[in-house]
């Protein structure tokens, strides 16, 4: 079999894709929608930091380009939740050393992009959209949108890697009997916001943690740039109350955020231009399937499984996709009739575990931090966890730092411990008796 690939979409997963491809022999052509980032002004507003963890890292370590991404990355050891009253709290992630980091989607894409492009056989071909998929002759055409011409692209294997709204999977959905989709949206948007540098470029909040301010129907995060900014993202209902809908003058706005958020508000000199001129976007999650077509089609990414950004796992999930592949090409020694069935059986039920784990620390971060009883319940876990981390990870460190745990794994002991959990939670006085042995010996009884 000769080894032309074409890979739809130059975004994180497909540019990360290419190198693991390429390092095989493979030669890889990607033809991505957008024009080349690199060349143009960012425009304010869309980008949602995002937070790379274990399973992103080992995706980038696979290649041996983590070091590089590492210059670009700010580590975040836990939650600093602000509370409508000007306290603060801290709520590490894990143990002293575990974080997750903050790196700008951007940035990250440029990156990979330019780590692509070092390979001697990967392209990259800029402004050319994907208008149809042919199966059976296992052709792409693309329509460049400068020059309007069209172009058939002949090759052995095609990922489609173009995203939540991927024009590869609607083709293959239009061409497949059975197509299995789903898509849901949340009630909530986003709209991007920033806190800047002070005066001499320093942060002006604590540098090394991931920002909540958690309102029980809606919340404001902020995570840390390297330039000495905060990419803050607000989200809130599309309608309602306290909603997008309901803030529609400057002095809405302005009394919203004092209100809300009042201890933010002096740190963003531009919010109300920011609020009023940056786009409000809504949250999806895809599920779908099959992923893979006659072994020479595939989707990878979010392409196949878009996640809302709430377990900071969209990109993690997408580059351990790369991880599997690579994995099942080792172990399948390019037989591609072996891998793609393997990949998708085992990345499917993965994809859905994290999925429904993003919307669930949804209302974990707007609800719950703030919630004094389950920040009890987290102490207990984690006392617990320290003293018989053989028989305990709490769900967080399962899904953040433990890469060789499966996501539905994670999922699935995650749910049996949250049962032993409300058990122990219902205890009279828990409140006093919390690190005693008597909850200790309770807890190994249930398990």
């Amino acid at each position: 079999m000769s080894k032309k690939v074409t890979i739809v979409g130059a975004g994180l997963v497909g540019s990360l894709l290419s190198i693991y491809l390429a390092k095989r022999g493979y030669t890889v052509n990607i033809f991505e929608r957008r024009s080349d980032m690199r060349k143009e002004k960012m425009s304010a507003g869309k980008s949602i930091n995002l937070a790379l963890s274990d399973r992103g890292w080992r995706g980038l370590e696979g290649i041996g380009i983590a070091d590089e991404i590492r210059k670009i990355a700010i580590p975040m050891f836990g939650r600093f939740i602000h509370l409508k009253n000007g306290s603060t709290s801290f709520q590490p992630y894990g143990k002293k050393e575990q974080a997750i980091y903050s790196v700008s989607r951007a940035d990250i894409n440029m990156k990979l992009m330019d780590l692509a492009e070092q390979q001697p056989n990967v392209k990259i071909h800029f402004n050319e959209r994907c208008t149809t998929l042919d199966r059976n002759a296992v052709e792409a055409h693309f329509e460049n949108s400068g020059s309007q011409k069209t172009t058939a692209v002949k090759s052995d294997l095609v990922f489609g890697a173009d995203g939540a709204f991927a024009a590869s999977r609607l083709n293959m959905q239009l061409s497949s009997d059975r197509f299995e989709y789903n898509q849901h949206y949340i009630e909530a948007g986003y709209k991007e916001l920033i806190i800047p540098p002070g005066a001499a470029g320093e942060f002006l909040i604590e540098k090394n943690a991931l920002h909540i301010w958690p309102r029980g129907t809606f919340m404001m995060i902020a995570l840390p740039n390297t330039d000495g900014n905060f990419t803050c993202t607000l989200f809130l209902p599309f309608e309602g109350e306290k909603s997008f809908t309901s803030l529609k003058t400057r002095e809405q706005v302005k009394l919203f955020f004092e209100t809300e958020f009042p201890d933010a508000v002096p740190l963003m000199p531009t919010l109300i231009d920011d609020f009023m001129n940056n786009p409000t976007s809504s949250l999806v999650t895809v599920k779908c399937f099959p992923w893979t077509f006659d072994n020479k089609i595939g989707l990878i990414g979010d392409a196949a499984h878009a996640i809302v950004p709430f377990y900071g796992q969209g990109m993690n999930c997408g580059f351990e996709d790369c991880v599997v592949l690579n994995e099942l090409i080792e172990k399948h020694k390019e037989n591609w009739n072996e891998i793609f069935p393997e990949y998708q059986s085992l990345r499917k039920p993965d994809a859905d575990a994290i999925a429904d784990l993003a919307i669930m620390n949804f209302i974990e971060m707007r609800d719950k931090t703030a919630d004094p009883k389950f920040l009890l319940q987290k102490k207990i876990e984690a006392r617990f966890s320290e003293k018989h981390p053989d028989k305990w990870i709490p769900l967080y460190s399962m899904v953040t730092y433990s890469p060789h745990i499966r996501y539905s794994a994670a999922f699935q002991n995650g749910q049996k411990q949250e049962a032993i959990m409300q058990k122990i939670m219902a205890a009279a006085d828990i409140d006093k008796k919390w690190d005693s042995d008597e909850v200790e010996k309770e807890i190994l009884k249930y398990l």
